[in-house]
C-alpha cells in the first residue's frame, strides 16, 4: 500500500509542478505508466512495478518503482543511497531506479524527478545542458526582503531566478549595507519554477527554491575580505571565483 500512495504523491507533484499527467501505454503492462516533458515529448520518469530480482534484490519481492534521468557524474553517488538503484530497463549510465516504498523520502524524490524533467526538457536542444554543479553569488537587500525570517519559517526561500541554476547547485547570499557580507550558503533544490511577481519596480517570471546549509557569521567574509579574494562587488546573480570558493569551503569545513 505504502507503493501506491507514493505512486500517488509521485502523479500529484508532477501534474502540479509540470502540468503533466501518467500515460498507460502497454496494455500488458497496465500499471506501468510515463510522463512526458511537453515541450518535446521525451520520458522523465517510467512508474513501474518491477520483481525486487529485477534489482538484485530478490527478498524485496514486487515493488513499485520510478525510473528517473541523471546526470552521469552524479549516478555513483546517487546509487550509494539507500532504495537507489542502477536502472532497470533503461541506460545505465543516465538513468536510475528509485523504491517507492518508503525506502527513499518524497522530498528527495521530488528533487529526482525535478532533475530528471530537467535533463529530459533540454534533451535534443542545440544549447549544451550543465549537469556538472556550480557555485553562485547572489545579493540581497535587507531593507528590501527579510532572508532570515523566510528560512526560521521552513529553511528555504523561493528566490527570484535570473541565472541559468541547476538543481544542485550551491548559491551563496551576499547581504548588502548595512551587513555587507556573506551570510547563508544554499543549495537550489527546484529550478524554473513560474512564479509571476509584478509591481512597478521589481517583475518576476521564475523562481528557485534554495535550501539553507549553513548560516555564516558577517565576520566570516566581509566584503573588505571579498575584495581581498578579487570580488569588489556583487550586483547580480555571478559565479565564484575560485580564491573566494576555497575561503569559503574552508570557513564550512570548520563548522
Amino acid at each position: 500500500m505504502a507503493g501506491i500512495k507514493i505512486r500517488d504523491r509521485l502523479f500529484e507533484f508532477a501534474a502540479e509542478r509540470f502540468g503533466t499527467k501518467p500515460e498507460y501505454l502497454w496494455s500488458r503492462t497496465p500499471d506501468c505508466a510515463v510522463l512526458r516533458c511537453s515541450n518535446n515529448d521525451k520520458w522523465y520518469a517510467i512508474v513501474m512495478d518491477v520483481d525486487g530480482s529485477r534489482l538484485g534484490q530478490p527478498e524485496l519481492g514486487k515493488v513499485d518503482i520510478v525510473n528517473v534521468k541523471c546526470s552521469p557524474l552524479m549516478t555513483g553517488s546517487l546509487l550509494a543511497s539507500n532504495g537507489i538503484f542502477p536502472a532497470y530497463h533503461m541506460n545505465k549510465e543516465s538513468w536510475i531506479s528509485v523504491l517507492l516504498d518508503g525506502s527513499v523520502d518524497m522530498e528527495q524524490i521530488k528533487v529526482l524527478i525535478e532533475m530528471s524533467h530537467q535533463l529530459a526538457s533540454q534533451s535534443g536542444s542545440r544549447k549544451k545542458l550543465r549537469t556538472e554543479a556550480k557555485e553562485w553569488l547572489i545579493p540581497a537587500a535587507p531593507a528590501m526582503y527579510d532572508v532570515e525570517q523566510d528560512f526560521c519559517r521552513d529553511g528555504s526561500i523561493l528566490w527570484k531566478q535570473t541565472a541559468n541554476f541547476i538543481v544542485g547547485d550551491t548559491v551563496y547570499i551576499y547581504m548588502a549595507s548595512p551587513v555587507s557580507a556573506v551570510m547563508y550558503k544554499c543549495r537550489a533544490e527546484e529550478v524554473d519554477i513560474p512564479y509571476k511577481y509584478d509591481n512597478d519596480n521589481y517583475h518576476i517570471k521564475k523562481a528557485a527554491k534554495l535550501k539553507l546549509v549553513h548560516r555564516f557569521s558577517k565576520d566570516d567574509m566581509p566584503l573588505s575580505r571579498m575584495k581581498e579574494l578579487g570580488v569588489t562587488a556583487v550586483r547580480g546573480a555571478r559565479g565564484v571565483p575560485n580564491t573566494l570558493s576555497c575561503e569559503l569551503n574552508r570557513i564550512y569545513a570548520r563548522r
